[in-house]
């Protein structure tokens, strides 16, 4: 390809900073300040797709021999996305308060209502990790907040406030390329970063998930620990019907962002419900069931713990687990359906 000719298809995207420019006007709470933070969070995102792709020659693949707040063996990948995305937001100045997947407090980034940001940030600094030494798809998941009113010292606190209350998220997939998907409550919409010129680009507009799926995701190696109502689901899924359109499928990569990219765009459901062993589910509501289900919904899909939207829960704690079935409408739908025993 002769290089004007690529300028010219690289000049015909809109880029992730021209995007939020243009939002700004169109939404009220999307202030200056928060399309910084936006953009911050894409630096952060592209720093670790740097440290990503350079992985397996400097040798940052494996273990730190730590045990993080979830009680897993944190990754090398896991603590320096951790570092990069909360020293990026620290620089940034708009964000008052972390949460991290990798870390067992809430960081404060100021000391007073008088300097700082007015956003709490609630971070996966990196889904998946145990997936990196195998080359598969990884990524990081970000949920976002305003400030509440009375909160002069941003407190953990502060942070539990129920998915419905975010004013944004998003999730970066480290992959075969790699992909930006966020949304303000505005719709759903998708960049590719393009490394010739370092700039996320507009490749995924207004992405609506369909309504139904051909396929689904959940680790059947927990099956015996499933509830009943859910291992009925899982053989209607399974049965030979064609008028039904069934059977489905299985797509279960095992990093979460991966498996549920693959279902935004292609239709599906991802399931990681309750089990013998992890009967609170295993998924954490704030950073990884809240900013999802938001996604989901903005793109016409359901979120749900099995009974309640998941937009509806109340959060306790900030490391708080949640059940999970998340995608197409009408798959969420019909699980529900089966929990309840309304179907068999």
């Amino acid at each position: 390809m002769q290089t004007g000719t690529r300028v010219e298809e690289i000049g015909a995207f809109k880029t992730l900073e021209q995007f939020i420019i243009e939002r700004q006007e169109q939404q009220e709470h999307s202030t200056g300040a928060f399309s910084r933070l936006i953009r911050d969070l894409s630096v952060a995102a592209k720093i670790v797709n740097w440290h990503m792709r350079r992985g397996g020659i400097l040798d940052i693949f494996g273990d730190t021999g730590e045990i993080n707040v979830q009680g897993e063996v944190q990754q090398v990948m896991d603590a320096l996305a951790h570092k990069e995305f909360v020293r990026t937001l620290k620089r940034g100045g708009e964000c008052c308060l972390i949460g991290s997947e990798e870390h067992a407090e809430a960081i404060p980034l100021r000391a007073n209502g008088n300097d700082g940001g007015d956003y709490i940030v609630l971070l996966d600094p990196l889904d998946g990790s145990s997936n990196i030494e195998v080359n598969v798809s990884v990524g990081t998941i970000f949920s976002i907040y305003r400030l509440p009113e009375g909160f002069g010292t941003p407190t953990v606190e502060a942070a539990l406030q129920k998915g419905a209350e975010q004013v944004g998220a998003g999730y970066v997939v480290y992959g075969s390329s790699t992909i930006l998907v966020y949304t303000t409550g505005n719709g759903v919409n998708g960049f590719t970063l393009d490394p010739s010129i370092g700039e996320f680009l507009l490749s995924h507009p207004d992405i609506r998930i369909p309504d139904d799926g051909t396929m689904y995701s959940i680790n059947e190696g927990n099956y015996n620990s499933f509830e009943r109502g859910l291992k009925q689901y899982i053989k209607w899924m399974q049965k030979e019907s064609p008028e039904e359109g069934l059977p489905l499928s299985t797509r279960y990569i095992g990093s979460f962002v991966a498996d549920f990219h693959r279902n935004l765009l292609k239709g599906g459901l991802y399931m990681y419900p309750s089990t013998t062993k992890n009967p609170s589910g295993k998924l954490r509501l704030m950073y990884e069931a809240n900013p999802m289900a938001f996604i989901v919904e903005q793109a016409g899909g359901a979120a749900s713990d099995g009974h309640t939207r998941i937009l509806d829960l109340e959060p306790e704690k900030l490391h708080q687990r949640t059940p999970l079935y998340i995608g197409s409408e009408r798959m969420v739908d019909t699980a529900k359906q089966f929990l309840r025993g309304e179907r068999d």
